[in-house]
């Protein structure tokens, strides 16, 4: 039996499985979760007083009349609409409308298709996670191919007719995983518990997954407390698990509930899944998202909160469940957070920016950083530069997404390094083809909504651990617009002028957070240098110093992402004088 109770929660359902899902229509019509489903479809009608209640005959509905409902689907699928009432008495009530009860089937099957669903393969004892294309065959195929061919059977038993437009739709689970027992016990006193999550392995994704989750935006800022979270934490094992995720050069295990399945599961869109190896030892950060909100409460009355654990050197992070958190934002920035404080604990410079190696068809490179908050254009203007260069540039390699690191090598240069595999975009300032361009790999966040999210791979995790040498170092302006004083593209002339403009992290706001406006971000990066600014701010300076005495070429573009008018058309002129800057 799966150490992982099927259950419906929220806007989810979630399957349980040990080594298989149901074989047979039979199997699938008599397990509690359709049970369950169905009871829940009917609640959900009689409480908008649906016309498809009509189907019944009658207004008071039963408990007799529900099972009689679930008899006559049951038989349904495997006998014509004339036979049915020969087996279950009573059921004729429901062939007086034909057509009712065959819309009724369409909304129950649409019903089961709103939720967002994910199989969840135990593999403890067993090794599943040795042959996944078999374990995931075996489940998610075999339940889209059931939950469409009992769909069909129904309505064709119902109706006599075979449709002739066969739409074959995901229909059974949108994510599977292949979750195992820890191999060993890497954690010690206050972490033991967390020997007993089950950790994933292995990770099969239809997309386009279009996700639900009930918050679009982030607020607050995460707060460093001087008490280990971990201290007051008690879980239930079977509701949690871990993605151990690689983070640059670091692994961060990553826990999270399953109130928030959909957004721990799209992790795998952003960062690298860390192999057997890299689980053999305690990591370099651990991450809790959907702690009981009662164990947190001693930190305040928004808890995002994180340790440093000096005897573990390890940093801890851990955020509330609750729907107030339920958004991939906080999941992303707490990891990024703790990657983050590892880097200036090392003597290294963290950067909120893009990072990408251009290759042009003169075979110049050259490695440009674009530093900037959220909404910034650092994401929009790259992806102008790729459109733009399709006749002078050869590659365009993206190094860094969103996150990064700069240090110094044992040659004394400037060497920058990438975290996330993938990124995590707003819809509303990428060019209208470029989403659908994608689809075949994205998952999609709050569509229809303010601050609308794709997220989908971008490169691989070699490309942002192997260290590139800086080239141009720029940081994006969205917020002003041109002229003959403000250019587009602008050099600094100091260590100071560049560090002032950076240290202000000046930015548009575009409704990514709950700011609105003209705002200030220490450094563009909330997530770790404002929280130890007089450590940052001493590796700052000496970082900035040697931009210079390097000859690296540092300056501000503007993007005018932020400017009315120019949400397309700004980044777009960037990346031409960007693209000029290169080429000359």
């Amino acid at each position: 039996m799966s150490k992982f109770p099927s259950k419906i929660i929220e806007n989810k359902i979630i399957i349980g499985v040990k080594g298989r899902v149901a074989e047979s229509i039979k199997e699938l019509f008599e397990s509690d979760l359709f049970k369950n489903l169905l009871r829940r479809f009917l609640d959900r009608l009689i409480k908008k007083q649906s016309p498809l209640l009509g189907i019944f005959g009658k207004e008071d509905i039963t408990a007799a009349d529900r099972d009689l409902l679930y008899q006559t689907l049951y038989y349904l699928a495997k006998l014509e609409s004339a036979l049915v009432p020969g087996v279950v008495k009573g059921s004729e009530r429901f062939f007086r409308d034909q057509a009712l009860l065959n819309e009724f089937v369409e909304q129950l099957y649409n019903y089961w298709r709103s939720f967002d669903r994910f199989i969840i393969c135990d593999s403890a004892g067993d090794s599943l996670d040795k042959r996944p294309y078999r374990t995931f065959n075996a489940t998610v195929e075999r339940l889209m191919h059931l939950v469409l061919q009992a769909y069909r059977d129904i309505q064709e038993n119902i109706t006599s007719k075979h449709p002739r437009v066969y739409r074959q739709v995901h229909a059974g689970a949108e994510v599977a995983i292949i979750a195992v027992p820890p191999g060993k016990s890497i954690f010690q006193k206050e972490y033991k518990f967390l020997n007993e999550i089950s950790v994933i392995r292995q990770v099969l994704l239809y997309p386009p997954l279009i996700l639900k989750p009930p918050m679009n935006k982030r607020k607050g800022a995460f707060v460093e407390v001087d008490q280990n979270p971990m201290s007051y934490v008690k879980i239930d094992q079977r509701e949690w698990l871990c993605f151990p995720a690689k983070v640059g050069s670091l692994i961060i295990f990553v826990y999270f509930h399953e109130s928030f399945y959909e957004l721990g599961f799209a992790l795998s869109n952003l960062f690298e899944l860390a192999a057997d190896d890299d689980l053999n030892n305690p990591p370099d950060g651990v991450f809790l998202y959907g702690v009981d909100g009662t164990q947190l409460q001693r930190f305040g009355e928004f808890p995002t909160v994180f340790y440093e654990d000096r005897a573990n050197d390890m940093f801890v992070g851990a955020i509330p469940r609750g729907d107030e958190f339920g958004y991939f934002g906080y999941t992303k920035k707490m990891i990024l957070t703790l990657h983050n404080l590892q880097v200036m604990k090392k003597g290294n410079l963290p950067f909120h920016g893009a990072l990408v190696q251009v290759l042009l068809k003169n075979n110049h490179q050259a490695n440009v950083l674009l530093v900037g908050d959220s909404g910034a254009g650092k994401s929009e203007t790259l992806e102008a530069l790729r459109k733009l260069g399709n006749e002078q540039i050869k590659e365009l390699t993206v190094i860094a997404d969103d996150m990064g690191s700069i240090n110094i090598n044992d040659q004394d240069n400037i060497v920058a390094y990438g975290t996330e595999i993938g990124a995590f975009l707003r819809l509303d300032d990428l060019h209208p083809g470029y989403a659908f361009g994608q689809l075949d790999r994205a998952i999609i966040m709050s569509a229809g909504q303010t601050n609308a999210r794709i997220v989908l791979p971008v490169t691989t995790h070699e490309n942002t651990v192997r260290g590139v040498p800086v080239d141009y170092a720029f940081y994006a302006n969205n917020y002003e617009n041109v002229d003959s004083e403000h250019p587009v593209i602008e050099r600094f002339e100091s260590p100071a002028d560049a560090y002032r403009v950076f240290r202000e992290g000046t930015v548009m706001s575009k409704g990514t957070t709950t700011t609105t406006g003209l705002v200030h971000n220490y450094f563009a990066n909330i997530f770790g240098p404002v929280q130890r600014k007089k450590q940052h701010d001493e590796i700052a300076r000496r970082f900035f110093d040697r931009f210079f005495e390097n000859g690296i070429f540092v300056g501000q573009l503007r993007t005018r992402l932020g400017v009315g008018g120019f949400e397309a058309e700004g980044p777009k002129a960037a990346a031409e004088e960007l693209l000029n800057l290169l080429m000359n």
